[in-house]
């Protein structure tokens, strides 16, 4: 009986937040919005409540978690992890003119001209823990670590790990000849069949 009521619980769970086969293997809850905007590479899982409001590139593979947000130009890379609640702002108020108030009903909403917009760029393979909140401008290397509640401030370099508010440095993940190698192998690139080729290699712990 305990059985059944597992079955008929998941049943109603994918009956409630369905999923929809864009294109090149990308799946897409029918709760994101904005789909529109995205570039999808292939291989893209965009979970239930996902909200992209412009022009959006997902790399190969690259999966988001649930509830985030893209609040303007963003490019993230092949094979990169996204945790849920994780929120990217490109676009800031203005602070140097009388209001920071862009809403339509000031205006009509002419203050919007005023905002100041940076776009934000991801890296390959890297991971973006829970909640993190990423902020104009801001480059982040590959295979980065953004530690769950970190706000992310300024550049962050490949292969690195940061976490806090405003994120900092907490170390290297390895050595500068492991990033090297690396950054020349661009694993991201290689197919499936090369992938399977070089599998050893994945199961390989590198040191800092």
């Amino acid at each position: 009986m305990q059985g059944l009521k597992l079955k008929i619980l998941r049943k109603l769970q994918q009956w409630s937040k369905p999923y929809f086969d864009y294109k090149n293997g990308v799946k897409v809850s029918f709760w994101a919005s904005g789909i529109h905007h995205v570039e999808f590479e292939g291989g893209n899982i965009v979970p239930e409540n996902c909200v992209f409001s412009d022009r959006t590139k997902l790399g190969f593979r690259t999966t988001l978690g649930t509830n985030n947000f893209f609040g303007g130009k963003v490019t993230i890379g092949k094979y990169c992890q996204i945790g849920r609640d994780v929120a990217f702002h490109p676009t800031n108020h203005p602070i140097s003119f009388p209001t920071t108030y862009v809403n339509s009903q000031l205006f009509g909403g002419e203050l919007k001209s005023l905002k100041t917009e940076k776009p934000i760029t991801l890296g390959h393979d890297i991971w973006v823990g829970h909640g993190v909140i990423i902020l104009a401008g801001v480059t982040v290397g590959n295979g980065a670590i953004l530690a769950a509640g970190s706000i992310i401030t300024k550049d962050v370099e490949p292969y690195s790990i940061v976490a806090g508010n405003p994120a900092r440095l907490i170390r290297k993940r390895f050595s500068d000849q492991s990033i090297e190698e690396l950054e020349k192998l661009k694993w991201w690139d290689l197919s499936d069949q090369e992938l399977e080729k070089n599998k050893p290699y994945f199961f390989k712990e590198l040191k800092p």
